[in-house]
């Protein structure tokens, strides 16, 4: 493509991000931002395909002139309940709600890289989806994108978040784990409520929870390898309701981060036991649940040197990718088709999730122009 030609481009995707960012929309709520997608890759004879199942989001397609394996490329397209703080002359007129995750950005990408592959059709062996994902900040959508057959007959996919702290223009790639597994967990600690003044006639809950917070930091120094990681963070306690009456019971919760499966099936069992035992020595009784949430971000090494020579070849720069202790509802994809996710450089002034979260908008033309190197690529290297 000509210069040109992308700079016309990119003028249309920072149109189209801006007015996706003044119009933010909260998880399964993105019927607004689903009509805009859908007129955008309409004006461009893009083929929506039906997926009734789905309320919000669009999965479309361009099939190349050579038969050939399909591969999907996913941009999320939900905000947060934030409010916004950035003082942009396009923040968000909806009040308590905010892009602070940068998937304004992802959806406009994408439907960029679908614009540039459309007139590229001659080259694709094979078929590109476009899959406009709704709910990946509650880890919903996904499930449903597949439910819904959003992966029927896909071999691979391809993905992307943003990432404020490394430059426009970089692209960090790892093979491997990238983005942590997520899960949940509860202990409810009960005991033998009593007078404050006189704990001997009590069990105290609060007492024995307070080991089980100490105790708990153990099972990642000592239960888990140290070549594996994890994360144990306890974010709630709550017990007793008076100053001089010690509770019956005492209930906690927290998250549990993991790269490596090992590791996050042997986390659950080390705490659980380690709850039950530290309790018991105060007489009292430890109740644990564990909640999976979402596995790690596992990237398919097949797929590196498609994902480096797409950058080669339009003079991007690669780095090693950082890992983050964050999930992503990516993983699901993952688990049922081999795919790859990198980090976009975009410049940003803030990390996600913060409420004057900004970045970059030359990153756009940067984004939309890889993925569709890559899905070029990638269409040749999928067997």
């Amino acid at each position: 493509m000509s210069e040109e030609y992308n700079k016309a481009l990119h003028t249309r995707l920072v149109s189209m991000r801006r007015e996706l960012h003044e119009h933010p929309e909260l998880s399964f709520q993105e019927f607004e931002t689903t009509k805009k997608i859908r007129r955008w890759l309409e004006e461009e004879n893009i083929a929506i395909l039906d997926t009734p199942k789905l309320e919000t989001g669009v999965v479309a397609e361009i099939k190349g002139r050579e038969e050939g394996p399909v591969i999907a490329l996913r941009a999320d397209i939900d905000a947060l309940p934030i409010q916004e703080q950035t003082g942009l002359p396009f923040a968000s007129k909806t009040e308590g709600t905010m892009h602070a995750c940068g998937h304004d950005f992802h959806t406009a990408s994408i439907i960029g890289t679908a614009i540039l592959l459309n007139r590229r059709k001659k080259e694709l062996k094979g078929t590109v989806r476009f899959i406009f994902q709704p709910a990946e900040e509650i880890a919903a959508g996904a499930r449903m994108v597949i439910e819904a057959g959003g992966l029927d007959g896909v071999s691979a996919i391809f993905g992307m978040h943003n990432k404020p702290d490394l430059p426009v223009g970089t692209i960090g790639l790892k093979e491997g784990a990238l983005m942590a597994s997520v899960d949940r967990f509860e202990i409810l600690v009960r005991g033998k409520g009593g007078h404050a003044g006189i704990p001997n006639n009590s069990i105290d809950p609060i007492a024995a929870a307070g080991q089980i917070v100490s105790g708990l930091q153990s099972v990642v120094s000592r239960n888990i390898s140290s070549l594996q990681n994890a994360v144990v963070s306890i974010t709630r306690i709550q017990g007793g309701s008076s100053w001089n009456v010690i509770p019956d019971q005492v209930g906690m919760e927290g998250t549990v981060r993991t790269f490596q499966k090992e590791a996050r099936e042997a986390v659950p069992k080390h705490m659980e036991r380690m709850a039950e035992g530290i309790a018991a020595g105060f007489g009292a009784q430890a109740e644990f649940r564990w909640f999976p949430y979402l596995p790690s971000v596992q990237n398919d090494g097949r797929f590196l040197r498609a994902a480096s020579e797409a950058a080669t070849r339009l003079g991007y720069q690669t780095v090693p990718a950082e890992q983050s202790p964050g999930g992503e509802d990516f993983a699901l994809y993952q688990e049922n088709i081999p795919g790859f996710f990198v980090w976009m450089g975009t410049s940003g002034t803030e990390e996600w999730h913060h409420p004057a979260f900004t970045l970059d908008e030359e990153a756009l033309i940067v984004a939309a122009r890889y993925f569709a190197e890559l899905a070029v690529i990638a269409l040749e290297t999928v067997k």
